[in-house]
C-alpha cells in the first residue's frame, strides 16, 4: 500500500485532532485507565493547542495518509539535549499499525535530523505499552532511563525515555 508523508496543514488540525481521539480511546485506556487518557486528549489536542505549535520554528507536525485519508501523524522538536531531535507523538489509526506507517515517520524524523546535522532522536513511551516499545526497538531505539513526570490533574507519565543515534 502506498502513503504520503506531508506537512500537517492548518485545514487538515480538525481531521488529526479526531484520528487522534480515536487512536488514544482504543489504545490508552488499559495503560493508563480512561480518565487519564482524555485528561491527555484535552490537553493535548486542542486545535488551538496544535495551530499554536505549527508557528514554531522548531516543531514540525507531519501526517500519513493513504489512499487520501490521513491515517497516521508525529511531531517532532528540537530536544533540550544537544544534537537531538525528540518524538513527542507518534500514532498510527488501529486499522493500520503493524503496516509501516510508524516506522516511515520515524525514518521521516530520522531525516529530518540529519539535514538539521543532529545524531540522536530520543522519545518517551509509557513502560506498560508493550506494542509501541517492541516497534521502536525495532526502528532502532533502545531504553536509556526510566522516568516519572507529574502531568498535572493527579496523573503522571511512568515512561522509558528510548534513543536512538543516527
Amino acid at each position: 500500500m502506498t502513503f504520503t508523508i506531508a506537512p500537517l496543514a492548518k485545514a487538515d488540525v480538525g481531521a488529526l485532532c479526531a484520528l487522534a481521539r480515536v487512536v488514544w480511546r482504543a489504545h490508552y485506556p488499559p495503560i493508563i485507565g480512561e480518565a487519564q487518557t482524555e485528561y491527555m486528549l484535552a490537553q493535548r489536542y486542542r486545535p488551538e493547542v496544535i495551530l499554536a505549535e505549527l508557528e514554531r520554528g522548531d516543531l514540525w507536525w507531519d501526517t500519513l495518509a493513504q489512499d487520501g485519508r490521513m491515517v497516521a501523524y508525529s511531531s517532532s522538536l528540537l530536544a533540550d539535549e544537544p544534537l537531538s531531535i525528540r518524538i513527542d507523538k507518534l500514532y498510527v489509526h488501529p486499522e493500520r499499525q503493524r503496516s509501516g506507517c510508524g516506522g516511515a515517520l520515524i525514518e521521516h524524523t530520522c531525516d529530518r535530523a540529519r539535514r538539521l546535522g543532529l545524531t540522536r532522536v530520543v522519545l518517551a513511551v509509557n513502560k506498560r505499552n508493550a506494542s509501541a516499545i517492541a516497534a521502536y526497538r525495532k526502528s532502532g531505539f533502545g531504553i536509556r532511563e526510566a522516568v516519572v513526570k507529574d502531568i498535572g490533574g493527579g496523573f503522571v507519565m511512568d515512561d522509558y525515555i528510548m534513543e536512538k543515534r543516527l
